[in-house]
């Protein structure tokens, strides 16, 4: 007896530096993490939906060599942290350290396919979280972050700052953005 494929999930993929936290230029340090106003929040609700949530970041910071993978971790083990305190999560967090310029020849590429514009960190997240494409939204602050919403077959919505959970509540449709 064949068994049924498992359902799709909605998700909401979001860029880092500028739409969860304040861009600082090069955030790699704990101490320089700066939530952006309504992140938590947008997140808890997003959870208590049953979206899936979803980090997609170039972090240049590291072939550049102002700071390390361990630190981009710790941010980001910072980051849960912060959430938990919220009730919230993080689903999977994808990571592209490499740039074209890099000051360190172990992250130097020339068009790295996970590098926003290129959807390659997107692209694992629908396959590793079974994302239902039509259901996933990225959100993100650079047109680099739109092309590769665009490259990945979902919907790019550009935030322009100021409070994150205020401008996903006047863009995604209930429930995928239900009050909890």
């Amino acid at each position: 007896m064949a068994t049924a494929a498992k359902a799709r999930r909605r998700g909401v993929i979001f860029d880092r530096d500028g739409v969860l936290n304040i861009d600082h230029g090069y955030v790699g340090q704990v101490e320089r993490f700066e939530w952006v106003d309504g992140a938590c929040r947008a997140i808890a609700r997003l959870n208590a939906a049953g979206v899936a949530t979803v980090v997609a970041t170039n972090q240049s910071g590291v072939a550049r060599g102002y700071f390390g993978e361990d630190d981009v971790e710790a941010v980001h083990g910072a980051m849960r942290s912060d959430l938990a305190v919220h009730g919230a999560r993080i689903d999977a967090f994808y990571v592209c350290l490499f740039h074209p310029d890099a000051a360190l020849p172990a992250y130097a590429h020339p068009d790295h396919p996970d590098r926003k514009p290129n959807p390659g960190m997107i692209l694992r997240a629908i396959e590793d979280l079974n994302l239902d494409a039509d259901r996933t939204v990225l959100v993100g602050d650079k047109p680099t972050d739109m092309e590769a919403a665009r490259r990945a077959g979902v919907q790019g919505l550009l935030f322009p700052g100021g409070d994150l959970e205020a401008f996903l509540d006047s863009r995604l449709p209930r429930p995928a953005f239900a009050k909890y």
